[in-house]
């Protein structure tokens, strides 16, 4: 059964009431833009990467999440270093597998961080989902080659192997765990010019995980309020700079009512 708008609603609701701390190891490009989303939406964001202290941050935060943007050996051991300390902790790991399938090391990387810990979510784009699981279709940069009902089957896979929920993100999100299949048809096309909008995903991902311990629901719910406040946002911009700034004030201002309104949710 589809997730409804009251029940996105009750989820973003619990996210500003709790104001969880979500530890985020992320990408230069996207850093400023995902704490500033992570606010909007209610949520407390810390961006710490250091290995000297991401065990201590973990300790208090209420979601990890790890997105392989811009990566770095000391970046890799950090991140290793948060998902074994997060593991252990039983928080939610949200993972982002930004351009795998892109370099053998990229690939690598991100296979090993979610061996070290199993990840609680993990949202990409077709490309990387289909590379995450180890068929290399092309992927462009960070841009996916890849329709995302094409992922489907990698994105089962994935789900199955570590016991997670996975999000292949396009103009139709597609939301899996084992059997079950949500697409969220929400969004609007100035969405893919704007950097960091995917990363951003990541995050909401990991703040509703952090409040609602359904993983297929949390993730449901966080790509639904994306989804609907990036067509708002869209619906008022001029172009990509404005949309920019839409997109944070609507996320802010979210109401159930444009939830309910808006919600474009159906089951596979």
């Amino acid at each position: 059964m589809a997730l409804t708008a009251n029940e996105i609603t009750c989820d973003l609701e619990l996210v500003r009431e709790r104001s969880p701390l979500v530890h985020n190891i992320t990408n230069y490009v996207a850093m400023n833009s995902t704490a500033n989303a992570l606010l909007a939406v209610g949520a407390s964001p810390v961006m710490a990467h250091a290995v000297e202290e991401v065990e201590d941050m973990v300790g208090i935060a209420a979601a990890l999440v790890i997105n392989i943007g811009t990566l770095s050996e000391p970046w890799v051991a950090a991140m290793s270093k948060a998902a074994a300390a997060a593991g252990k902790k039983g928080i939610p790991i949200v993972c982002d597998p930004v351009g795998v399938g892109a370099t053998p090391y990229r690939t690598r990387v991100f296979r090993g961080l979610i061996e070290t810990a199993w990840p609680t979510v993990i949202r990409g784009n077709a490309s990387e989902i289909i590379a995450s699981a180890g068929d290399f279709s092309a992927t462009k940069g960070v841009d996916s080659a890849a329709a995302a009902e094409s992922a489907l089957a990698s994105a089962q896979w994935l789900s199955g192997q570590h016991d997670c929920a996975v999000c292949v993100s396009g103009e139709t999100d597609y939301i899996v765990d084992q059997d079950r299949v949500l697409l969220i048809r929400n969004g609007h096309p100035l969405m893919p010019k704007v950097t960091g909008l995917g990363c951003t995903a990541t995050a909401l991902c990991g703040a509703f995980a952090a409040v609602q311990p359904d993983r297929f629901r949390a993730t449901a719910s966080a790509m639904a309020v994306m989804g609907i406040a990036g067509e708002i946002a869209g619906e008022k911009a001029d172009g990509p700079g404005s949309m920019q700034l839409q997109f944070l004030d609507v996320l802010y201002n979210l109401t159930g009512a444009d939830i309910t309104q808006r919600l474009k949710i159906s089951e596979q």
